[in-house]
């Protein structure tokens, strides 16, 4: 009798274990930000960095190692708004959103353009 009721008991550890693991995430989803959290902390994280104001995100996407964003920074107010200078900072995040690099990749005056690129770039 002892017998049955050890395997009983080892059969019932099995079920708990078993399901307690398939309510466990595989893949750490639930600690993952959403992209609107990420978005804030990254632009949080580059101002606190630089002591620069990040006036907008304009490229975001999500990569193997965590999630790559393109942040427009405020280097140099002037007036007018226009003459402004800006920068436009690339900036890489871990997947829990805490920034990881940053380097800048272009300056430019507020108001102007890009030039324009050939090769439909």
């Amino acid at each position: 009798m002892s017998n049955t009721r050890n395997t009983q008991e080892s059969q019932d550890s099995q079920k708990s274990q078993s399901s307690e693991n398939s309510r466990k995430p595989t893949d750490n989803a639930a600690d993952r930000p959403s992209p609107m959290e990420v978005l804030r902390q990254a632009r949080s994280q580059l101002a606190e960095l630089t002591g620069m104001t990040a006036e907008s995100v304009s490229s975001f996407e999500q990569t193997d190692q965590g999630w790559a964003l393109e942040v427009e920074v405020l280097e140099l107010e002037r007036v007018p708004d226009t003459m402004s200078l800006m920068a436009s900072y690339q900036v890489e995040l871990d997947a829990q959103g805490q920034l990881t690099g940053y380097r800048r990749v272009r300056r430019y005056e507020r108001g102007r353009s890009d030039p324009r690129r050939t090769g439909g770039h």
